[in-house]
């Protein structure tokens, strides 16, 4: 009997470090890795950078022109320019930090298809009204699926209805809320495969870890750059984690399982 006991015991000790590390946390680059010498956010190169960084997914922004090109970029204007109101003939040629013209998102989808080993998590600016919201999510499906790209794209957004309408569209691909306003049963009760909120958010409500896991939601925490808040999130439950320091991230989360 002790002689089984013990045996049991060995296995376990085994076992443990096995689980741990199914249990680390996994890193997006917020915008790709833009912070090197040649880079910019949401920048071709930021993309290719990540992959060689080899985080789990890139994340990146993107918006509607007027006529209804989507294009990579953070912000509502690109050097003064508002890009939803715009016709992508008047924005083409702007330049982003590191000298690359805008890129459309069929440029980045492109370049994404041949580096096939990167998650991109594809962010879905609100647009002005719901119909702009739910047409931005049809265009924007509609490209990913023309690249054969569904199994490699996750989406997330702070809009409610563009969330609605991108899962609507996809079936089993991940969707996860951005603004940090829902508790996990009511994005359940939604549809969304997940929440993706900021740090303070996660601060303030460390139940929702918790509940994630009972509704089976996965958890992303953004954007992480303090190296004990990173592992703070990762002890508490986190499935991601987005950063601007996706290298000190990555040896973070090592330290956290190992």
């Amino acid at each position: 009997m002790k002689r089984n006991m013990i045996l049991f015991l060995l296995c376990q000790l085994l076992v443990l470090p096995v689980a741990a590390k199914e249990k680390a946390a996994q890193v997006v680059a917020h915008r790709g890795c833009w912070k090197a010498d040649h880079s910019a956010q949401n920048s071709i190169r930021a993309l290719e950078l990540a992959n060689e960084m080899k985080v789990y997914g890139a994340e990146f922004d993107v918006h509607l022109t007027a006529d209804n090109i989507p294009v990579v970029f953070h912000d509502s204007e690109i050097q003064g320019i508002p890009i939803q109101t715009s016709l992508y003939a008047d924005i083409k040629e702007l330049k982003l930090p590191n000298g690359e013209r805008l890129p459309t998102l069929e440029e980045y989808l492109e370049k994404g298809k041949g580096l096939p080993h990167i998650k991109l998590i594809f962010e879905l600016k609100s647009h002005a009204t719901p119909e702009r919201n739910r047409e931005a999510a049809q265009i924007s499906v509609g490209m990913v699926n023309r690249f054969g790209l569904q199994d490699r794209t996750e989406y997330i957004t702070f809009d409610l209805e563009a969330g609605k309408e991108l899962i609507r569209l996809t079936s089993g691909v991940p969707v996860a809320y951005l603004n940090g306003d829902l508790a996990p049963e009511r994005l359940y009760e939604l549809g969304f495969s997940g929440l993706d909120y900021p740090y303070t958010t996660m601060k303030e409500h460390p139940e929702w870890f918790a509940e994630a896991r009972e509704y089976h939601l996965t958890v992303n925490v953004w954007t992480v750059n303090d190296p004990e808040q990173i592992r703070e999130m990762i002890m508490q439950g986190a499935d991601y984690i987005t950063t601007d320091e996706p290298s000190l991230a990555l040896d973070v989360a090592g330290v956290v399982v190992d």
